[in-house]
């Protein structure tokens, strides 16, 4: 089904490199995952992390920023960052040929960015600007909210930060704090597709010499408030956000949550969409998603509707996310197939692109440790059967729930 492919991980330092080599394929990606994600930030720094996504992209090394850009053009590199709870990542795809060209770039980004002063009111604005465009978001913010209030602090921040935080930092901070967060221990570098560990790892291990240290993992209370929380909104759309709690990525419950959640929500055939949308007519949109790190996971369920077949619609929802526990609502042959041929085809459009390979090898290593490759996973996915799927329903908690609407009026909603 997959090109045969071949992993790779040796530690350079303290941080593990991951090469998947991918026969037939002329790009190249990268992922390389900084501990300096949101759940790490001390409080207070809450919108940090969002800070440094911009500003290391804003010069590094003896390059200001339009010639950073200008040198990553000409090598044809496509980089971004991303916000996650627990890592900042940084990411690039380009021509497996410009590997090592393109390496000490992406390499001064994160050991010699500028952060200079005068970048830190611009970049403030910008991230001031996207929490404000929550306003016009309604479901993002719907989102936001739930994860608020269903994890514990600081696992329940969201990837904007806080106002509040934002505000507060001095001009001097970004640069004072990056070396503390940008550091091997706790990083994972990751490679995907016309690239060879023979020859990348000589490159990285002469790049990062002298860099040492690492981050502590972040930690949390089992305190997070949950329950039932409405935002008055005057508006014609009431957003319904339900979130339950779900196997961690190293339980391995965590594959028979994946057919669970696409048995609930998996396109037009799904549950939530027949009983919701397609039999009722009481929504624009309704779906469910399951995510997991390494040490929690959670699903969450959505839905758009209007204020009048609001009550109906979460009613409905809640129904649909028991039933499939009960005897008579167990899950049938027909979904059960429909189930797996969505996953093994999510699966197979994952394994082409150098891109999303990258990105999943590196989150392999961090939530369970070791990185796995595409015929690994749809083996153990071609495992599963009906009745383990149907024995694990048997025993599928979904702990305290948390549900945020945010419309004209409260509904009622009994969790």
């Amino acid at each position: 089904m997959f090109r045969m492919t071949r992993i790779d991980t040796r530690m350079v330092g303290e941080m593990p490199l991951i090469v998947e080599r991918i026969p037939g394929v002329r790009s190249a990606a990268l992922t390389w995952l900084l501990p300096a994600g949101s759940a790490r930030l001390p409080d207070g720094y809450d919108g940090m992390t969002a800070m440094w996504s911009e500003m290391i992209c804003r010069g590094a090394g003896p390059l200001d920023s339009r010639a950073q850009a200008d040198a990553f053009d000409r090598l044809g590199v496509s980089r971004g960052t991303r916000v996650e709870t627990f890592y900042l990542s940084v990411s690039a795809t380009l021509l497996g040929s410009r590997v090592d060209e393109a390496l000490p770039l992406i390499v001064d980004m994160v050991r010699r960015p500028t952060l200079g002063t005068d970048q830190v009111e611009p970049v403030r604005d910008l991230c001031l600007q996207a929490i404000a465009g929550l306003a016009d978001d309604p479901q993002e913010r719907a989102m936001v909210e739930l994860r608020r209030r269903h994890a514990p602090v600081p696992i329940n921040r969201s990837s904007l930060g806080s106002e509040a935080d934002l505000r507060r930092f001095g001009a001097d901070e970004p640069r004072g704090m990056w070396a503390d967060f940008a550091r091997p221990g706790g990083s994972i570098l990751a490679l995907a597709g016309d690239v060879d560990i023979e020859r990348v790892e000589p490159r990285v291990r002469e790049l990062l010499q002298g860099w040492s240290g690492g981050v502590a993992e972040a930690t949390w209370k089992d305190d997070a408030p949950r329950g039932v929380h409405h935002i008055e909104d005057d508006t014609n759309q009431v957003h319904i956000a339900i979130a339950h709690d779900s196997p961690s990525e190293q339980d391995e419950d965590c594959w028979l949550e994946r057919v669970v959640c696409a048995v609930l929500s998996g396109g037009m055939s799904g549950r939530l969409f027949t009983e919701v949308r397609e039999k009722r007519s009481l929504c624009y949109s309704v779906y469910a998603s399951y995510g997991a790190d390494a040490r929690y996971g959670r699903t969450v369920a959505y839905s758009g509707t209007t204020p009048e077949r609001a009550q109906e619609t979460v009613d409905v929802l809640l129904a649909e996310l028991r039933r499939i526990h009960d005897p008579a609502g167990r899950v049938t042959e027909g979904e059960f197939q429909r189930a797996m041929i969505g996953l093994k085809s999510r699966l197979v459009m994952s394994g082409e692109s150098s891109g999303a390979r990258a990105g999943a090898i590196a989150r392999d290593h961090a939530r369970i440790g070791r990185a796995r490759t595409l015929d690994e996973l749809t083996g153990r996915l071609e495992r599963i059967t009906l009745d383990e799927v149907n024995a694990y329903l048997t025993r599928r908690e979904l702990g305290r729930m948390t549900a945020v609407t945010i419309g004209p009026a409260a509904l009622n909603i009994s969790l």
